[in-house]
């Protein structure tokens, strides 16, 4: 493979523009732009750079144990820090509007929505109707507000999670959108985009309760047990809409019991995101997952601290 085709697949599956992996490298636009033409070569060390960025693209690299370790120490010190993270954020309105924005407008925009930032925001805390924007993209901002709303006073007054606390999710998410919102499946489904078959739609209430028990259960590793949670989840898919969104709503859920912040996937890291949950469900690695939600929490720990994360 040429060094231009792995730049192309770099540039295509995390999103990036070639300024900003120009800026990713550490190097200037012009060098990076003779690579991409192929007008010239990376020397040896650069080559070598760009081989790890390929591979941690792709889902190949093999994260050492040792910076897994090392990232959930660092969490661990981030939520000793708060006797009650939920607390933080119920008790702080500016706080809690930070996580309903960047969780709403990420998670959604994920699944597809065309809403910028702002445009959520004005949905959110403005009740704002935007012409240019669907019904639908309206109804999926202020359901995914209610249903995070929903989480966190839930899990205030210590509530467990359970079947019923994810039907509820589903049924809050999709109400208006979807006929049966709150409830499972009852046809086949294809996940779009990968060979990866999903739950018979008849196991789904038997398959669905297991996982979720086990979600429940405490544990001295929550990045761990919310990766492997997350990707069983997404496999069994029991919705018909929305398994991605209740999924990483589930996440927080699991965190925020966990006394951790809540993981803020980024929607540029989408493509990301899906190669490390498609890894996780085929080859039983999660590493690199667990790697991509260590970096959501702590962001997610910044908004804790109000620290900007544009």
């Amino acid at each position: 493979m040429t060094i231009q085709e792995k730049l192309q697949i770099i540039k295509q599956t995390t999103g990036l523009t070639q300024t900003k992996l120009a800026e990713r490298l550490g190097v200037s636009f012009a060098a990076f732009n003779s690579w991409w033409t192929g007008k010239s070569s990376p020397r040896p060390k650069m080559l070598s750079i760009i081989d790890e960025l390929f591979l941690e693209a792709t889902g190949q690299k093999i994260i050492p144990d040792e910076q897994l370790t090392a990232k959930k120490q660092a969490l661990a010190k981030k939520s000793r820090k708060y006797k009650s993270v939920i607390a933080k954020i119920l008790n702080n309105p500016d706080i809690r509007d930070t996580f309903l924005l960047k969780l709403t407008y990420h998670s959604n925009r994920i699944e597809g929505s065309a809403l910028t930032e702002p445009d959520t925001a004005a949905i959110l805390f403005d009740n704002a109707v935007l012409p240019n924007k669907s019904l639908i993209e309206h109804l999926e901002a202020k359901n995914h507000q209610t249903a995070l709303n929903y989480l966190f006073n839930h899990t205030a007054g210590k509530g467990g999670i359970d079947e019923e606390l994810v039907l509820k999710l589903h049924g809050i998410l999709m109400n208006g959108i979807r006929s049966d919102a709150g409830a499972y499946r009852n046809h086949a489904v294809r996940i779009l985009g990968v060979n990866l078959p999903t739950a018979n739609f008849m196991k789904v209430p038997d398959l669905i309760p297991a996982i979720i028990s086990e979600a429940a259960q405490k544990t001295d590793d929550i990045i761990a047990l919310s990766a492997l949670i997350h990707s069983r989840f997404e496999q069994v898919h029991p919705f018909s809409d929305g398994n991605g969104r209740v999924g990483r709503i589930l996440i927080c859920a699991m965190l925020l019991k966990a006394n951790m912040s809540p993981a803020i996937i980024r929607q540029e890291k989408k493509r990301l995101y899906n190669t490390y949950l498609y890894k996780a469900q085929t080859k039983n690695d999660h590493s690199q997952l667990e790697d991509l939600l260590c970096d959501a929490v702590m962001d997610g720990f910044k908004v804790l601290e109000r620290v900007d994360i544009k």
